[in-house]
Formats: structure tokens, sequence, C-alpha cells
């Protein structure tokens, strides 16, 4: 039984956790300030500027407030040129419940700035959000929303469960939070957790992740996906459903588990790739934990496309998808 004692499994679904939302609304958002910033990348010459924020919100009506999965929000400064203020954006959690320091004080998130070029003009293009969180300094203040987010959780019963992460790029950020929160617990069950990066350099927290499976190599296994070069452990490039297929000779009997569950987040479409993996390696009967196929689409997932999730490519509730 979890500790609310419900059960860990209803009708083959995972119970999750009740939580709360929106305990800091936009129109009276509370001040944080930032207290850590870091670059998070396996390297400073990473192609991708990508750091780690923390921020101090103690005495605010966010303290230990949210869980491992949820996200918070941001308020940039200033007005778009209608002259209204900008809209908060939300941001995934990278610290566990009760925060950096297990206190609920300190709550932290993975960005990455936005710089592009415009098509039209060719001017430069900088994202407003990021940018704005990346340039803040220790000390700075920031105006903070939130927590939101009641689907993207760890279940109500964590050790009922084994694990599959998915990740791209700063999708990373909630399987912080959780493995944190697993870890907190003894890691009392498997996690595979699959992260991807276009280069090397890019992987997010990949110390932190190696230090992990150290600590618990029977319990967590770390796997890397790099999608535009070949390193000494990886012989061709590979996406995250690419790692999927190279593994799952090792894969296969978590993902036939009826304990299992998959978590998948990062940018959008990575979520096709990975569905049509699954088809692929397991058998219908296993693969129908996860996904329903309306028998109009076929079972060839060459044929599938990314319009048909989720109206004909189901995922279940043991699949939770975050993508943006």
């Amino acid at each position: 039984m979890s500790e609310t004692d419900q059960p860990a499994v209803i009708d083959g679904v995972p119970t999750l956790p009740d939580v709360q939302q929106h305990v800091v609304r936009p129109t009276d958002p509370v001040v944080g300030t930032v207290v850590e910033s870091r670059v998070c990348t396996k390297s400073k010459k990473a192609a991708g500027f990508v750091r780690h924020i923390e921020i101090d919100v103690s005495g605010t009506a966010l303290e230990g407030a949210w869980v491992s999965g949820q996200s918070f929000g941001v308020v940039p400064p200033g007005q778009t040129e209608a002259g209204k203020p900008h809209k908060l954006r939300l941001y995934s959690i990278a610290a566990p419940t009760g925060g950096e320091t297990g206190d609920g004080t300190i709550i932290s998130t993975t960005l990455k700035r936005v710089v592009d070029e415009s098509w039209e003009d060719h001017t430069l293009f900088q994202g407003l959000c990021s940018n704005y969180l990346a340039d803040l300094q220790i000390g700075d203040k920031v105006n903070l929303t939130g927590p939101a987010g009641k689907r993207f959780l760890l279940p109500a019963d964590p050790a009922a469960h084994n694990y599959l992460f998915i990740a791209t790029g700063t999708g990373i950020a909630p399987f912080r939070s959780m493995l944190g929160d697993l870890a907190k617990l003894g890691m009392p069950s498997r996690v595979d957790l699959i992260m991807g990066a276009p280069y090397e350099s890019d992987l997010l927290y990949d110390e932190d992740f190696k230090e992990l499976a150290e600590d618990y190599p029977d319990r967590f296994h770390y796997r890397t996906a790099i999608s535009r070069h070949t390193t000494p452990d990886q012989s061709k490039k590979l996406y995250v459903q690419s790692r999927l297929q190279e593994d799952a000779s090792v894969l296969i009997e978590i993902l036939k588990s009826d304990r299992t569950l998959i978590y998948i987040c990062g940018i959008a479409g990575m979520e096709l790739g990975i569905l049509q993996t699954l088809a692929r390696i397991l058998d219908p009967k296993s693969l129908s934990q996860y996904m329903t196929v309306a028998p109009e689409i076929g079972t060839d997932p060459d044929g599938w496309d990314r319009k048909m999730i989720p109206r004909t490519l189901k995922p279940t509730k043991r699949m939770f998808l975050e993508v943006y």
C-alpha cells in the first residue's frame, strides 16, 4: 500500500498521488531568489547553452508545495508590443520532492537559451523567458507561480513499479526530479533512463547519472543516445528510439512486466519513433499495456504518423507523455 493507503494499481492503472496545483496564481506571483546558476551540459563547449537554475522560495506559498514531475511558472518582466504583461512560461521542476536541500525551500529547473535566426530577414531572434532566466545572477529576484501538473508524476506507491524514462534535451528535468525521489527510497525498483542528445558534449547531468548508476548498479541503468556522431561506446549515430531498439534484448524483460511504466519527455515528435519501436520489439499483448492501436491504421508501424496520436494511436495510462 502507498502512504495514503490507496491500492498501487486499480484495474491495471497505476494510482497517482493527490497533489496541490496553482497554489500561487499568475495574478499574484511570489518572489524567489536565485541561489545557483550553472552550466549542466557535459562540456562547457557544448553546442547548446543549458543551465541548471536554483531558486530559494522559502517563506512563500511555494515552499514545500510541489512534488517531483510538476512544473512551476515564471512571469518575465516587461510587456508585449501590445503593451500587455508577458504571459507566464512553465518550466519542469528538476528538484526532487523537498527541493535541492530537502526542506522544501530550493526549487530548480533546467533551461536552454533560445537563439535563432529569422527565416524572413535573417535577423537574430532570442527567446524571451529562458534567456531572461539564464541571465539572472545569484541574488536576483524572479516572479514565480505554481505548482502545475497532476499527471506526469511518480505513482502513489513508487516501489510497486519499474520505470523506463526516455528524455531528450531539457526533457531530462522531471526525471532528475523523480530519480531524486527514488534514490531517497533506496531505488526500490528497476529504472532505465535513455537520454538523447545531438552531441556527447550536450548530455545533461551526465556525471550525476553515472554516479547514480554506480550507487545502484542492479537497479538503475543509464543509457545514452548520441544522434550526430559516434563515440567510443557507440559505434553508430543513435536517436532515443534507436537506443531502445539496440538495447531491446536487455530491456524486453522489463517492458513485458506488468509492473512497468513508461515516461517520455522532450521535443515534440520524438514520441512517434518510440511508439513505432515499441510496436516492433513487443508482442501484441505486451504492447497493449502501453498503447491501443485502432484497427483502421493497421499494425505496420512504418505506416503510422504523429497525427494519429492520440486519436487512433492512443497511449494507455501506463505511458506518460510530456512533449513540447
